[in-house]
């Protein structure tokens, strides 16, 4: 019985998390209400409250989950990115974006959440930039701006694939950004 229980509560939170995608892709958090969401996903309003205290709560922990996802990519990845060998890990990050496209998307989008783009830019900076200036400690200030450049450039990549729903496989994107940000970063990687 247990087990059935969970798989109700894990459909149920996707509803959830479907309709929210949904109504950010329309209007801001702020003006997303429960009675909204729920009627949206046709739930009993008092569903959701078993699950969450309200949409800032529930979209707390989306992003959490989505946060901590990235996290185990980046912690299981040896290679300091954007070498030859992280294309896995790269098809990694995409993989994971297309899993999760409806909320990403809107995330990333005009009425999502700018402060979650800055935790993920900022967790992938601490383990990606933080490994590439230990290696070229010589090119430490220009890497620095050459990485904001890049960075800017791949959330740019990521909106316009969700944008478009993701036409290209996660391979396809990775190689794409490989070569971009490696053709970016090449000139400065001077020892």
């Amino acid at each position: 019985m247990e087990n059935y229980t969970d798989r109700r509560v894990r459909k149920t939170k996707q509803q959830l998390r479907q309709g929210l995608a949904l109504l950010l892709k329309q209007k801001s958090i702020k003006e997303i209400t429960v009675k909204e969401l729920v009627d949206t996903v046709d739930i009993n309003r008092s569903t959701f409250y078993l699950h969450y205290t309200d949409i800032y709560q529930m979209l707390e922990q989306i992003e959490t989950q989505l946060m901590q996802d990235f996290l185990d990519i980046i912690k299981s990845d040896s290679e300091i990115p954007f070498t030859e060998n992280s294309l896995p890990f790269i098809v990694d990050i995409f993989n994971i974006l297309y899993e999760n496209r409806d909320i990403c998307s809107s995330l990333l989008g005009k009425n999502g959440d700018i402060a979650f783009v800055g935790k993920i830019e900022n967790i992938i900076s601490e383990y990606c930039l933080n490994s590439i200036i230990k290696e070229y400690p010589n090119s430490k200030e220009n890497l620095k701006y050459v990485y904001s450049f890049c960075i800017s450039g791949c959330v740019g990549i990521i909106k316009k694939w969700l944008e478009n729903d993701c036409p290209q496989s996660s391979e396809d994107m990775a190689q794409m950004t490989y070569t971009l940000v490696n053709n970016a970063t090449k000139p400065f990687y001077i020892k």
